[in-house]
């Protein structure tokens, strides 16, 4: 099985670029703007996830968490 490692540091379009179900992942955790093409292809380009939870206001351990619970490692923490 091949390991899903996230890399905080990573933008938001990279990781939905890496793995698209992650897309439904971070929306239904709060990131709507995830699943706009357009939003991704633009903002996401340039923001981190780890960015995206400061300017959203969500505790980083608790999208880890979330993160881990669907089966991805994460690096950066």
């Amino acid at each position: 099985m091949q390991t899903k490692e996230i890399d905080l540091d990573k933008t938001i379009f990279e990781l939905t670029d890496q793995y698209p179900e992650l897309i439904e992942i971070l929306a239904q955790m709060g990131f709507l703007g995830v699943k706009n093409p357009l939003i991704r292809n633009t903002l996401g380009r340039k923001t981190t996830l780890r960015e995206g939870c400061k300017k959203q206001g969500k505790d980083l351990k608790q999208v880890v968490e979330e993160l881990r619970k669907n089966g991805f490692t994460v690096k950066g923490v």
